[in-house]
């Protein structure tokens, strides 16, 4: 059986622990490897978008990172609770014509007894920045 500690019930270090193994998964850009953090059976709702399992949320990570390019995130653990999380977050972007966006949302997080996250709810605004504005440099590789 899948599992991906560290286990529900959260304390606080767990809860930090998820959320930063989560903002390191994804500034891979690499659906393959972040989908695995999810149930087979995981229910998103990401912007206005429904998915519904881990082959529907792959394919929708690789057309997200196809369109928002360079993309570079932060989240922080806004509250935990039991199997829940609640975070924060902000990205930065540009798109083909290279124009720059920054990201903001909310994220609820609930995860099954073994550490998949079964249920993820995103709630995301984008704001047109210049390239001199962006906060979250980082070495290309």
């Amino acid at each position: 059986m899948e599992s991906k500690p560290p286990f529900p019930p959260f304390n606080l270090e767990t809860a930090q622990q998820k959320v930063q193994m989560a903002e390191d998964a994804w500034n891979t850009r690499d659906p393959e490897k972040v989908v695995l953090a999810y149930t087979i059976d995981s229910q998103w709702r990401n912007r206005s978008e429904f998915l519904s399992g881990r082959e529907e949320i792959k394919a929708f990570l690789y057309r997200k990172w196809a369109k928002e390019l360079d993309y570079r995130l932060r989240k922080e653990l806004w509250a935990f609770t039991d199997n829940r999380i609640a975070v924060r977050f902000e990205y930065e972007w540009h798109d083909e014509s290279n124009q720059w966006y920054r990201s903001y949302g909310n994220e609820m997080w609930e995860f099954a007894e073994n550490g998949l996250m079964q249920n993820r709810f995103a709630s995301i605004n984008d704001v047109l920045i210049k390239e001199s504005e962006r906060k979250f440099l980082w070495e290309r590789g």
